[in-house]
């Protein structure tokens, strides 16, 4: 059984940024699609993020040119940077994995294989 150790978050004023990590334990990061998706509370899941095996990573419109995805092999850990911070991005943000991810984002929000706890990012106005 993966599973998806998740670190970072947290709470940053607009225009701030935070940074996510998610490492798959007994399992490598790059035999897997991994991402995350988020939810605020009111709202439906939207995927945010999705990087494949092959490091190709689709983005949500919505965090395009602030957010970004790598994948460091030799740590096993995929992180989220996140820059220019916006009130709209507070939500609980969760580290997920699935395979295959033909779809990107939607594989991700339809049937992810393996999920993170999650963790809490809160932008302040």
């Amino acid at each position: 059984q993966v599973q998806l150790v998740e670190s970072g978050g947290g709470s940053v004023q607009a225009g701030g940024s935070l940074r996510l990590s998610c490492a798959p334990s007994g399992y490598r990061a790059g035999s897997l699609c991994m991402g995350w998706f988020r939810q605020a509370p009111g709202k439906e899941r939207e995927g945010v993020v999705i990087i494949t095996r092959a490091g190709t990573p689709y983005y949500a419109d919505s965090v395009k040119g602030r957010f970004t995805i790598s994948r460091d092999n030799g740590k096993n850990t995929v992180y989220l940077q996140m820059n220019s911070l916006k009130p709209e991005d507070t939500a609980m943000y969760t580290c997920a994995a699935v395979n295959p991810c033909y779809d990107g984002l939607g594989a991700l929000l339809r049937a992810p294989d393996f999920l993170g706890r999650g963790t809490q990012v809160t932008v302040s106005s």
